[in-house]
Formats: structure tokens, C-alpha cells, sequence
């Protein structure tokens, strides 16, 4: 018998995992073995320092961001006072288990079938990976950490299905040797409708390796194709692939993470990621984290609204970023002339700061209000058409 068990084996699963076993929780980790997520690995320093992740976890360090326009044109942002972490999914998302592993989390591995509530707790049913049999978990809460398109947000949460989505895809490549297109301390974003019509494309160094992709909420776009035209542009072509990896990314928090009985939704299965940006990893962390706390204060009170606090933590302290970057992908991700003039906005050295002081710190930067005044007046500026596309 479990207190809580998680389903998905992700950073936001085995974060809540962890937790809930540091506080004394009988805990099991369910995960399906050998499912690696596309990503582009990027971790701010808030990450490494609120999740304690060693150096040891950290493939690359970016101090330089790179945007590059339709036209070709670029801004390279340096990283003041600081770096991007850079880190491989294959081996981060296995660290946090283990992490969670030896913090007392029981481990299962298997893929999740249903919840049985015919006996007086609910039970997890899943495949066991080894013998292909179910089994069962029975426990008093559950954590739905199983990604976009989650199994447990579709059964339990009324609505999580008409979730919106970007369909990711990556290579993963052998690195090159640094050349003047490749640099392994900068990340290239590239805003470009050839690439992604309503999305954009990357190139973020791994050390050893690289990670080329790129993503679209349209169906009809060729993603692997896409990703070709890119490694050409870039000129990856000839470079090794080691691995290819595409799946959902959620672009919207669900409104509700609860079933208000006993699942609490985390992560991707939540809706947790960076619109604009489609930053995860941290804001997955962060909803493992909430997810945890609600559900102990959920088992020490027996009241089972204390899971909504899962959400409501959350939103407390993001919404308003959130907000932000949902407004500048509608307002700049539409055409190529919106991203022209998005990459020109990006020049302008007060941009460059204070964006970079929100991501790397996971909060918007209040104490420069001129300069906040400043980045409006040439927000309305681009996109009215008072200025040139080109103009900085």
C-alpha cells in the first residue's frame, strides 16, 4: 500500500516523487523505460540551484543566444553574469529516478493501463515492461506526470484532451567542430516560416553532440524534412545522427489539475510549458514540486481540495510570465514580416536584459520602468507597421 503514486518517470514525476519520499511519504515511481522526450536541453541557473543539480549533469554551457530571421539576418544576445545550462535527456530524466530512487521512491516499470476503484483505496493498474503482466499499485493519491497527450489527465480530468499542442521534432547529431556557423556555447534560434511556419527551429550544442529540431501545431508540415532543411542551412548535413526523437509539446496550462477525489496532474500531463519559448524542463520541475505539496497536504488533512493547491502555487508565481509569452507568440509567430520584426526588436540591449534577467531568474524584471516603457512604445511601434521590418 502507497501513499502516492506517480505515473511518468519524467523531470516533473520524479521530482514529486523525490519530494514526497524526502518527506517520508511511501512512494512509487512508475515509468515507462527507454522513452526519450525531445528537447533542446536548456536549463536556466534557477534550476540548478532550487533542484540542487550537480555540475556533473550539465553537458554544455551557452553564454551566447543567436536569433536569425527569415531574411538570414541575426542578433547574437550575450549571456551576462551568468550561463544556460545545456543537458541530454537520455541521462538527466534517469538521474532524477535514480535521485528519487535512493531517496526511498519505489521504482516499477511498465506502462500505465487504468485506476481500479473496486476496492477501498484505487489501485494503479500497468503492464510490467519484464512479463507483460498487469499489476497493481494500490495506493491513496496518484500524480499524473505522464506528458502531453497524458493517459491519466484523459480519464480522470474532464476537458485535458482538447489540450493545444506543437509537435516537436529532433536529431540529435554528432557535434562538429566549432566553425563560424557552429558554435558549442551558443544556442541558434531561428525564426523562419521555411522551417516552421508558426514555430521556430534550433540549434543548442550538447558537448558531444548537438540537438537540431524544430516544431509546428500544423499537421501538415513535414517535420523531419524541415529538420533536413535546417541541418543544411546550418551546414549539419554530414554530421552523424545518433538519434531522432518527436513528440507533443502543450502549449496552454490546463485550467483544472485535479479530478477533485484523488489525481493531481504534473508537468506536460498539466500543460506546463513556456508558450513563445517552449521552455519544460524547469516549469515541469516546479510542477512535480507543487504537485508533491498539494499532495501531502492533501494525505495530512484528508481534505481532498488541498490537491488544487498544485495549481493554484503554480499560477502564483508564473501566470503572469506565461501571460507575457503567449501574447508575444501571438503576436509575432504569424507571418515571417512578424518575425522580421521580432528578431529586430531583439537588438535593442534593454530587451536583450531584461529577457534574459526573466529567464535565467524565472520572474519578470520590475525595477526598470522606462525601459519597460521603451520596449512597449517599439512593441506597438512593429506592430502597427510604424517602422521598417528592419529596423532595430
Amino acid at each position: 500500500m502507497f501513499d502516492v503514486v506517480v505515473i511518468g518517470g519524467g523531470p516533473s514525476g520524479a521530482t514529486a516523487a523525490e519530494d514526497l519520499a524526502r518527506s517520508g511519504y511511501k512512494v512509487a515511481l512508475l515509468d515507462r523505460a527507454g522513452r526519450i522526450k525531445p528537447c533542446g536541453g536548456a536549463i536556466p541557473p534557477r534550476l540548478i540551484a532550487d533542484f540542487n543539480l550537480p555540475d556533473a549533469q550539465i553537458v554544455a554551457k551557452i553564454t551566447t543566444a543567436r536569433m536569425i530571421s527569415p531574411t538570414g539576418r541575426h542578433v547574437d544576445i550575450p549571456i551576462e553574469n551568468g550561463f544556460v545550462g545545456m543537458v541530454d535527456r537520455e541521462h538527466f530524466d534517469e538521474f532524477l529516478r535514480v535521485r528519487a530512487a535512493q531517496a526511498g521512491a519505489v521504482r516499477a516499470t511498465g506502462t500505465y493501463l487504468r485506476i481500479d476503484r473496486s476496492g477501498p483505496t484505487p489501485a494503479v493498474i500497468y503492464r510490467d515492461k519484464v512479463t507483460g503482466n498487469a499489476r497493481s499499485l494500490p495506493t491513496r493519491l496518484i500524480i499524473g506526470a505522464d506528458g502531453a497527450r497524458s493517459s491519466v489527465a484523459r480519464d480522470e480530468v474532464p476537458g485535458a484532451e482538447r489540450i493545444p499542442y506543437v509537435i516537436a521534432y529532433h536529431e540529435i547529431i554528432e557535434a562538429p567542430e566549432a566553425t563560424a556557423a557552429y558554435d558549442p556555447k551558443r544556442c541558434d534560434v531561428i525564426y523562419d516560416g521555411a522551417i516552421s511556419p508558426d514555430f521556430y527551429g534550433w540549434v543548442f550544442p550538447h558537448g558531444k553532440s548537438a540537438s537540431v529540431g524544430m516544431g509546428s501545431m500544423i499537421k501538415d508540415v513535414d517535420l523531419k524534412q524541415a529538420t533536413a532543411d535546417l541541418r543544411a542551412a546550418s551546414g549539419l548535413t554530414d554530421c552523424p545522427t545518433i538519434r531522432r526523437e518527436g513528440a507533443p509539446i502543450p502549449l496552454k496550462p490546463l485550467d483544472c489539475w485535479d479530478n477533485g477525489r484523488d489525481v493531481v496532474l504534473a508537468g506536460d500531463a498539466a500543460g506546463v510549458v513556456a508558450p513563445s519559448s517552449g521552455e519544460g524542463i524547469y516549469y515541469a520541475m516546479v510542477g512535480g514540486r507543487v504537485a508533491a505539496t498539494a499532495a501531502s497536504a492533501c494525505l495530512a488533512s484528508g481534505r481532498v481540495r488541498d490537491l488544487k493547491l498544485a495549481r493554484q502555487l503554480f499560477m502564483r508565481e508564473h501566470k503572469t510570465v506565461f501571460r507575457v509569452l503567449a501574447s508575444m507568440q501571438n503576436a509575432y509567430y504569424r507571418s515571417d514580416e512578424r518575425r522580421e520584426r521580432f528578431v529586430s526588436l531583439c537588438h535593442d540591449i534593454d530587451v536583450q536584459r531584461l529577457t534574459f534577467e526573466a529567464y535565467m531568474n524565472k520572474k519578470l524584471v520590475k525595477a526598470r520602468p522606462m525601459a519597460h516603457l521603451k520596449i512597449g512604445l517599439k512593441n506597438l511601434a512593429h506592430l502597427t507597421r510604424l517602422v521598417s521590418a528592419t529596423r532595430t
